[in-house]
């Protein structure tokens, strides 16, 4: 059967705008008021002669009955209601469909009033990433951090390095025997041997996406056999750590600010994966490969048999007293421009809630798969960086397995980029860098052709007779 069509609420909507009651726009079209209740109900079809007699009484286009409209409505009704904010109220696609049919007016000014509130919240994070420039307050931060916000804050408060999961790494290498050909098989018989743990593979089916599944009842470790031997050893180590050095974790979690459990399960997974890759990249001798390799990420991947992604994280971690390898910054990015990864040793600021600067090499990385691109970047505080990024390619699971493609970016204040085999060919002495901003809300270069929204600390004239190189990019007459 062909869907009837349900117009009833933009007929309603209609009659009530001219202030007509069911009983006169039913004498108008020649209908009973009854069979009108039942068209505005939805409990009737509105047929194509109701339909032109409408049009014509209240001076609108058929389109304006369109189905089409309907449908946006419905769809922009179910985005806002995917916002957290909704979270503990289960509203389904019918209940949503009712309301957009009985009362589009209704479905429009929920729309208007959330798009209030988006615009209140977005001004609100403008603002503390401006309160927060000058130091910031721990209420305002409190407020407005979710939880992978406040891990990337305790990872930044602790300039990414932790000396007691460092020499808890150091000392497994020792007490373990570990040696980089044998890894896998090392870290499995400590575990084994250590803490009772069997290691298995976890065989892959089609929707299961885990790549490990750790049972304390059975004391049973399973990792999937699609995870590269990398990626293996990783999962071990990580594993490793977890079990072994649960005081340290505590320790560490005590110190920080973390306001709800989700982060601080989500800080002990962070903490785990920084002991995972100190196991994987010892401190010393990693830092030694490192300055005499002059930190070729792909060339220290292979050394160590670890992945591109893990030497760049681990490259941000070399901040021993006296023992320091150059202060980089990190940023991971995804093709949409979410930040998912971000920290900074270099003194770059990265702003928390909105994307970043388009100009930045990491988001130039996705026309060039696979390359490693360079750039000298000029902050609006005149501070100078160098940084290198290229994309990772990350799919597991056969042919049907959906890939996902990320940027990974790193950088250093400009005086140390002669330290890193990046610069070689470019002139760091004099360069010629570029401009490159914060995001677009608080940078206040205006004279941005890839402007995306106003600056916050700029008020946005518009002069419709005279175009600049954006829509926000004001000019002279």
């Amino acid at each position: 059967m062909a869907k009837t069509p349900r117009m009833g609420g933009k007929v309603r909507s209609l009659r009530r705008k001219e202030g007509l009651t069911q009983a006169q726009l039913a004498a108008e079209l020649d209908i009973s008021a009854s069979y009108l209740n039942l068209i505005e109900n939805n409990r009737r079809p509105l047929t194509a002669p109701l339909l032109i007699k409408l049009a014509r009484r209240f001076s609108v286009d058929l389109d304006a009955f369109a189905e089409e409209d309907e449908a946006r409505l419905v769809a922009a009704l179910r985005e806002i209601l995917g916002d957290g904010l909704f979270e503990a109220h289960e509203v389904g696609l019918n209940e949503v469909r009712d309301v957009v049919a009985r009362s589009p007016e209704l479905a429009r000014a929920l729309l208007t009033l959330y798009q209030h509130y988006d615009d209140a919240k977005q001004t609100a994070r403008d603002l503390l990433e401006r309160v927060n420039d000058a130091g910031g307050t721990p209420e305002l931060n409190e407020r407005f951090r979710s939880p992978a916000e406040e891990v990337s804050q305790v990872l930044q408060d602790a300039a990414n390095h932790f000396p007691t999961l460092e020499t808890g790494a150091e000392r497994l290498w020792r007490d373990g025997g570990l040696d980089i050909p044998n890894l896998r098989h090392r870290l499995a018989t400590w575990l084994e041997g250590k803490l009772g743990i069997e290691v298995r593979s976890l065989p892959f089916h089609a929707g299961d996406r885990r790549v490990r599944r750790y049972d304390p009842k059975r004391r049973l470790l399973e990792l999937s056999e699609v995870l590269a031997p990398r990626s293996v050893n990783f999962q071990l180590a990580h594993m490793v750590g977890l079990l072994s050095h649960e005081e340290d974790l505590n320790r560490i979690l005590e110190g920080a600010r973390l306001s709800t459990p989700d982060a601080r399960s989500l800080c002990r997974v962070a903490l785990a994966n920084y002991y995972a890759g100190a196991v994987l990249m010892p401190y010393s001798d990693f830092l030694q490969s490192a300055k005499t390799e002059r930190y070729d990420v792909e060339l220290l991947g292979a050394r160590y048999r670890t992945s591109y992604e893990q030497v760049c994280h681990r490259l941000t971690t070399l901040q021993r007293p006296g023992e320091q390898g150059v202060p980089y910054h990190l940023i991971r990015v995804d093709i949409a421009g979410n930040i998912s990864k971000r920290f900074s040793a270099s003194g770059i600021h990265f702003a928390r809630f909105s994307g970043a600067c388009p100009r930045w090499n990491v988001h130039a990385a996705f026309l060039t798969p696979g390359r490693i691109r360079t750039q000298v970047s000029e902050m609006p505080d005149g501070t100078v960086y160098f940084c290198f990024a290229r994309t990772l390619r990350k799919g597991r699971g056969g042919w049907h397995a959906p890939t996902a493609v990320h940027a990974i970016g790193l950088g250093c204040d400009v005086r140390y980029g002669k330290e890193l085999v990046y610069s070689d060919g470019i002139d760091l002495d004099t360069p010629t860098p570029v401009p490159v901003g914060v995001s677009c809300r608080l940078c206040e270069r205006l004279d941005c052709a890839e402007r995306a929204f106003p600056a916050v600390a700029r008020p946005m004239r518009i002069d419709e007779n005279v175009r600049g190189l954006s829509f926000y990019a004001p000019v002279e007459r």
